[in-house]
């Protein structure tokens, strides 16, 4: 075994102390205290071995993609490999929401008081609805919003409406969306990180991308359906300053627009819009028209909603303060800053964490030319510029971390910044070892314990 390898697995075993102690210490303090508000510390879970009619899927998606994955990502097409990898993203996803079976893995993750759909009848009346939004946002304001919808700009609630509207009324259209939608971010993921780095990259990384142990998250969550609409927003931003073209920049803007409007969090997705701006400035440079066109998209939306008498800074601000008026007032800043990081292990992964160990390494060894620009040739540049992605992907994590405004349920909350951590397994040798790793830890994610989500 190389020096390498003996290192990636040191930094794994910190990953799974890390986990351990987040687990006991979490428990301990749920015991005495009963501060945390999560059953199962740090995650917001039930322990609840079982099985149900999405095992055996799973366990053959899981073997397929690490059989053949790595080999089929490196001999496709490329045109044929962002289909073939959204086909088996949704596989995967489907499969392990069907651990628990069609009522508890799909339709009751969004079918309850506290969620989106509880709302849909009190937007008879859209524009009265979003005008009058930021009124019932406080636990003690007239006809509270449910937590999910006051925690969230209207367009999540809004986008259900939509769906209700059209006749995909109900959870179970709700959370086929979801998954539906929400798979296809590891496309968007892939797109950007061959636009910016190169498409051996891009290849190498796709497996990891459609066997995230973040899938168990991902059905049936809303935020899997935000993560895909800021991944596409970053993936058609990345095209814009690669290929220099103004309406992909545009339509980037449009989609980023649209994120901020979904979760306010998501505005830390400008992080790594910073980072593909860095990966991409001579393209900006060139035509510095780029920024005008992508500013132009971003307000479009935000226009929209404020036109129609929404506001998201007071909403904004609004939040915050029935934040502290709920759980989040009393869960405990001094465990969750650290433990966090543990739900962040159990979503992207062990390989993960590896991988991050080897991008920090090759920016260490690379710090000068970091930031080269991909030349026929240039391998090493290619992979300092990858490592470059997912460290600001990891900056945008940290900056929520550190705000006090992420504690607990992160395994879901993150999930648009997590997805893009996942690229750096593609630094990894000996790719079927670490995708069976993968596999098994959401297997055991989602048979030992029932989550939330």
């Amino acid at each position: 075994m190389t020096r390498s390898c003996k290192r990636d697995l040191a930094a794994a075993g910190v990953a799974v102390l890390l986990v351990a102690a987040a687990v006991l210490v979490g428990h301990h303090i749920q015991r005495t205290a009963g501060t945390l508000f999560v059953d199962w510390p740090p995650l917001m879970a039930d322990w609840d071995p079982h099985w149900g009619p999405g095992t055996p899927a799973a366990a053959l998606v899981a073997a397929a993609v690490v059989g053949y994955g790595p080999v089929l990502a490196a001999r496709l097409s490329w045109r044929a490999v962002l289909p073939a990898a959204w086909l088996a993203a949704m596989a995967w996803t489907w499969s392990l929401a069907l651990i628990d079976g069609w009522r508890d893995g799909v339709v009751a993750r969004l079918d309850n008081r506290h969620e989106y759909l509880a709302a849909i009848d009190r937007f008879d009346d859209i524009p009265a609805a979003l005008s009058g939004f930021t009124g019932h946002i406080l636990i003690d304001s007239p006809d509270n919003w449910p937590t999910h919808v006051a925690g969230h700009p209207p367009g999540a609630t809004l986008t259900f409406v939509l769906l209700d509207r059209i006749g995909l009324s109900g959870a179970g259209w709700a959370g086929a969306f979801c998954i539906t939608v929400g798979a296809s971010a590891c496309v968007a993921v892939l797109v950007a990180v061959r636009a910016l780095c190169g498409a051996t990259q891009a290849r190498r990384a796709a497996p990891f991308l459609v066997l995230a142990p973040a899938a168990v998250w991902m059905g049936t969550s809303a935020d899997a359906y935000f993560a895909a609409v800021a991944a596409w927003a970053v993936a058609l931003f990345a095209l814009a300053v690669v290929g220099r073209s103004r309406w992909w920049a545009a339509a980037g803007g449009v989609l980023f627009g649209l994120a901020v409007n979904l979760s306010y969090g998501l505005t830390l997705m400008a992080v790594i819009g910073a980072g593909v701006l860095l990966l991409g400035r001579r393209g900006v440079l060139r035509r510095p028209s780029l920024l005008l066109f992508l500013l132009a998209g971003i307000a479009v939306v935000p226009l929209v909603f404020t036109l129609a008498g929404f506001h998201w800074w007071e909403a904004y601000h609004l939040l915050v303060d029935r934040y502290h008026q709920g759980a989040g007032g009393v869960r405990p800043y001094g465990y969750w800053v650290w433990a966090n990081l543990a739900c962040a292990v159990l979503a992207v992964g062990l390989a993960t964490v590896a991988g991050l160990r080897r991008a920090g390494a090759t920016l260490i060894e690379r710090r000068r030319n970091a930031l080269g620009e991909p030349e026929p040739g240039g391998a090493s540049g290619r992979w300092a510029r990858l490592a470059v992605l997912v460290g600001f992907a990891l900056l945008a994590i940290l900056i929520a971390d550190l705000s006090g405004m992420s504690k607990a349920e992160t395994e879901r909350i993150w999930l648009p910044f997590l997805l893009w951590l996942l690229p750096a397994c593609a630094f990894l040798p000996r790719a079927r070892a670490w995708l069976t790793a993968q596999a098994v830890l959401a297997l055991l994610v989602n048979h030992l314990l029932l989550t939330s989500w």
